[in-house]
């Protein structure tokens, strides 16, 4: 068994070629779409952040309406940039969702993609602090997130409160119980993913890593998962961490699937420069279902992962897309041993 889910950048547009024309339509579809998933039986929601762009944004909103409007599917981000962030108001934006969802919460984070504005954390009111990089911040306010969500207390309560307070230091409200476990990082390499697991947190792999050693895309990333298993063995975690990989996959049953990515079949790994960085992306899957399950069962990567996430196309609409995630239920995972 594997656990599936989709992932949604939210993307939208004013062309009319477009399902999602604005904002509004990007929420109110996403949480269609996820609805929609878990009556089909998927395992999890899971949306992009990304800055200063038309696509989805401040995840946590959304995350609370999905989770209020659903009962069974996991609800996660993939990934929220901690340069943006506030860790102590995340922790509590996160613990609010968290409790909505009945701990339904998988938050992936990380230290973010290339962004749409020059240094756009500063705009939010965050700068490296004297002798890091922006990097370093990320982690450092990952560091403070993990810290706080143990629940612990660590604020000098005020001795004439408006309220009463419980005995001690007070903790960042409200707390949801066990959420800290459901921390994945979105890893971008092999040291990364050692990284990862030294801090206890899941991981959770993309389309893209940037490093490139000639061997295909798969075969790195499975590189990667296996070196966080033996990092997180190494640290002595007494749970059993999560992976994830996420890929484009498409059935090809009908003839919309044949018009959207009939030439999709012969895509490749992609080898390109990012920030000035070698990175290997990842090909789309695009064939009929039997020859589906044969390329996928080729892919190291996807056998190492407990968790797959289908990147969708959202613009195309909620009922394409659950159209597209009932066929790879119904036509690909069973013969592949997912379900």
């Amino acid at each position: 068994m594997k656990n599936i889910g989709f992932l949604s950048f939210g993307h939208w547009t004013p062309s009319p070629q477009s399902a999602t024309r604005s904002a509004s339509d990007a929420l109110l579809q996403s949480i269609d779409l996820a609805v929609a998933a878990e009556e089909l039986g998927v395992d999890g929601a899971y949306f992009r952040v990304h800055h200063f762009a038309r696509q989805l944004a401040s995840p946590f909103p959304l995350l609370a309406a999905v989770g209020a409007r659903t009962s069974r599917i996991e609800i996660g981000t993939g990934i929220i940039d901690m340069r943006y962030e506030n860790p102590l108001y995340m922790a509590e934006d996160a613990g609010s969702a968290d409790l909505i969802s009945g701990g339904r919460l998988q938050l992936g984070i990380s230290r973010g993609s290339p962004e749409q504005v020059i240094d756009g954390y500063r705009y939010f009111g965050y700068e490296p602090a004297p002798g890091t990089d922006h990097a370093d911040m990320a982690r450092e306010h990952t560091r403070v997130l993990l810290e706080v969500l143990k629940g612990e207390g660590f604020a000098e309560p005020n001795p004439r409160p408006m309220f009463p307070n419980p005995p001690g230091l007070l903790r960042v409200e409200p707390h949801s119980e066990g959420l800290r476990d459901r921390i994945w990082w979105g890893a971008g390499s092999r040291a990364t993913a050692q990284w990862t697991a030294e801090q206890g947190m899941n991981l959770m792999s993309s389309t893209l890593l940037t490093e490139d050693t000639g061997v295909p895309f798969h075969q790195l990333q499975a590189e990667q998962i296996a070196l966080f298993h033996e990092a997180w063995k190494a640290a002595g975690h007494e749970r059993t961490p999560r992976t994830s990989v996420s890929r484009s996959i498409f059935p090809i049953v009908d003839d919309r699937d044949r018009m959207y990515f009939g030439r999709d079949g012969g895509s490749q790994d992609q080898v390109g420069i990012i920030d000035g960085t070698t990175a290997r992306f990842g090909k789309t899957y695009a064939a009929e279902p039997d020859k589906l399950v044969q390329q996928l069962a080729e892919d190291e990567a996807i056998a190492a992962a407990d968790t797959l996430l289908l990147t969708v196309p959202n613009q195309l609409g909620v009922d394409y897309n659950a159209h597209v995630l009932e066929a790879l239920l119904t036509h690909v995972a069973p013969a592949l041993g997912w379900r």
